[in-house]
């Protein structure tokens, strides 16, 4: 199991990916983000290779699709709130679009 972030790691990691639209979910330890493509191919396509990374972080994502748009929200279930698996499976959909 991993560690839930707290203090200086956290405020770090939030920061970071604030920058690159990720927020915090209100009433929960998670973070969500909206993705948007082209189409729902581009989409679908982006779903998958995520998907891939996932099941190799053995980390999986809570989302859902409608057409091009992608809506995504990260929590480790097991840590009960956000872990750094979150931050790098944020970080790895960041840099797959």
């Amino acid at each position: 199991m991993t560690d839930k972030l707290t203090g200086p790691a956290r405020q770090a990691a939030l920061a970071e990916l604030a920058g690159s639209g990720w927020t915090v979910v209100e009433g929960r330890d998670a973070i969500a983000k909206t993705f948007t493509f082209k189409n729902f191919v581009e989409a679908f396509g982006w779903m998958a290779k995520v998907a891939i990374w996932a099941e190799k972080m053995n980390h999986h994502p809570e989302w859902s699709n409608v057409y091009k748009t992608v809506e995504v929200t990260l929590t480790t279930h097991d840590a009960d709130g956000l872990t750094e698996l979150d931050a790098k499976l944020a970080k790895k959909m960041d840099a797959l679009t």
